[in-house]
């Protein structure tokens, strides 16, 4: 009987310690990422080398290089966002075709048995003018037959991305629906 009051002070000491010490670092977590550089210098003869370093909370530019977050979609940002929806991507190799009703000309992916052609404009004023002149369920001129062999396309707009997925799983289509339409990677 004993030990369950022992068990409760101990559960109670740790709880207060680790509160205390995420107290006492000043800060609280973050899942932004920040770096610190530090800068060496030489002092004078005695050769005592000192360290500066910015504070613990300084956010910097971070080395890494990747894909920009412009408020706009990229390819880089279409391909990390669909890989974070859980498709496998596969880039199609070779020229893509032109597609009747849209100015730029597509990239296009395999996601599994799947078919997707994303067509990044400049602006979304750009993506607009061509989206205005269609017929978004057939992904088509409007009065133009449907020009996709063998499913029906799912269109998809989101910002400055155009994208027909041809896919016969509901579900897949849904899910892509949902990564592209939550919108580009913000600056």
């Amino acid at each position: 009987m004993r030990t369950v009051p022992v068990l409760a002070v101990l559960i109670s000491a740790t709880i207060a310690a680790c509160t205390r010490s995420a107290s006492e670092s000043g800060g609280s977590a973050s899942s932004t990422p920040t770096t610190s550089s530090v800068t060496t210098s030489t002092a004078g003869k005695s050769g005592v080398v000192g360290e500066s370093a910015p504070p613990v909370g300084t956010r910097t530019t971070p080395t890494t290089v990747g894909c920009p977050r412009t408020g706009k979609w990229a390819l880089c940002s279409v391909e990390k966002r669909l890989g974070q929806s859980g498709f496998v991507v596969k880039r199609v190799s070779g020229e893509a075709p032109h597609r009747a009703g849209f100015s730029v000309v597509p990239a296009v992916y395999m996601l599994g048995r799947s078919r997707l052609e994303v067509f990044i404009y400049p602006s979304e004023s750009a993506v607009s003018a061509d989206v205005a002149r269609m017929d978004t369920l057939v992904a088509a001129p409007r009065g133009a037959p449907n020009p996709w062999p063998f499913f029906s396309p799912t269109f998809v707009r989101s910002a400055n991305l155009a994208a027909v997925f041809l896919t016969d799983n509901a579900t897949q289509a849904e899910r892509l629906t949902l990564a592209l339409t939550a919108g580009a990677p913000q600056p």
